[in-house]
């Protein structure tokens, strides 16, 4: 008999315990305890530090030790007994509110929204009905997104994949001028901040809600940047989103549009000739370990009614509202679930 192959149960029980493993990392970052533990801490000192019960905090610092949230080693002072923690790197730059690339916000709000549906999941499929959101899609709640998870995550990871994507575009490679983009969905406004500081000769518009592009506004202000970019806030559904634009970047949009294609003929509109449209979308792959990366982040948005594509589907689409033609490569980069990137030419 084998004592070291892994029984056919094992992956439904780690799911039964991946809630144990979130709600510890949710109970740090609401407690503040990665702050503290910026510098070693043993687990006495970090409960006297916030006032916590010492006994339980031990327990709660090992179990994230074994996550590789935290370091362990020993505190000096403390004799070889007293294992001391601190945060490891990625806890450091992506947990901690004094990082410039801080994430927990965000973090916490996919958490939270996430088990708000999953409440809901047996009834759905049970009686059907509508799937009640998380927060209501008003102008308001998005301008609330923008300020912070949504921002919080372009900040840490969208405006680095989005550099990366853009080195595969001529125009932009090269330093090309004069370069118009429109960050089409830009919400906060980071991507196009971004792209306008490692581009001198660009200048831009993001469009979003009237909301949310006031907060683009202030970032772009606050950024130096408000000679170079502009917003516009409407509907891409209903209203106009300007026109001779040499670049569009449009990344996780689609989803919310209610006619896709039509959303896609009027971005085509929009480019100049020789223009280029960055699409930046999740797409349900066709094995079940690709899926697996895609379908639980998306379960709760297909069940509201909005669009998912298959593999493939996404470049039909931006094939048939004339485009000539049509580069896509998967990438890991960017936040929660792997995407397809879509480089599609008007000529």
């Amino acid at each position: 008999m084998s004592f070291t192959s892994q029984h056919a149960l094992q992956p439904y029980w780690d799911l039964a315990v991946a809630p144990i493993q979130a709600d510890a990392l949710a109970a740090a970052l609401e407690l503040g305890i990665f702050e503290v533990l910026a510098t070693p801490h043993t687990p006495a000192q970090l409960a006297e530090t916030l006032s916590l019960h010492a006994p339980h905090t031990a327990l709660l610092l090992e179990l994230l030790w074994s996550m590789q949230v935290l370091e362990r080693g020993v505190a000096p002072s403390a004799g070889d007994t007293a294992a001391s923690y601190r945060c490891a790197a990625t806890t450091l730059q992506y947990f901690c509110r004094s990082s410039a690339a801080f994430c927990g916000d965000a973090w916490l709000y996919r958490l939270h929204a996430l088990r708000h549906f999953a409440t809901q999941l047996g009834p759905l499929v049970r009686d059907g009905g509508k799937v009640a959101p998380y927060r209501t899609a008003t102008g308001v709640n998005w301008a609330a997104a923008a300020q912070q998870q949504i921002g919080q995550e372009q900040r840490a990871v969208t405006m680095r994949a989005a550099l990366s994507v853009m080195q595969r575009i001529a125009p932009f490679a090269a330093g090309a001028t004069p370069l118009r983009l429109l960050d089409l969905g830009g919400g906060p406004g980071w991507v196009a901040i971004a792209l306008a500081q490692a581009h001198a000769g660009l200048r831009g518009c993001v469009f979003d809600w009237p909301e949310t592009v006031a907060v683009a506004a202030a970032n772009i202000a606050h950024a130096q940047l408000s000679e170079r970019l502009e917003t516009l806030g409407g509907d891409l559904a209903s209203d106009d989103i300007g026109g001779g634009y040499d670049l569009i970047w449009c990344s996780s949009v689609l989803h919310f549009v209610p006619d896709m294609p039509a959303a896609l003929r009027k971005m085509r509109a929009a480019l100049k000739p020789g223009g280029v449209l960055v699409c930046v979308q999740a797409e349900i792959a066709a094995t079940p370990e690709a899926a697996a990366r895609v379908l639980p982040y998306y379960l709760p948005m297909r069940m509201l009614g909005r669009a998912v594509t298959r593999q493939g589907e996404l470049a039909q689409h931006v094939r048939d509202a004339g485009f000539a033609r049509v580069e896509q490569y998967q990438a890991s980069d960017f936040p929660m679930a792997p995407v397809q990137v879509l480089i599609a030419h008007t000529a």
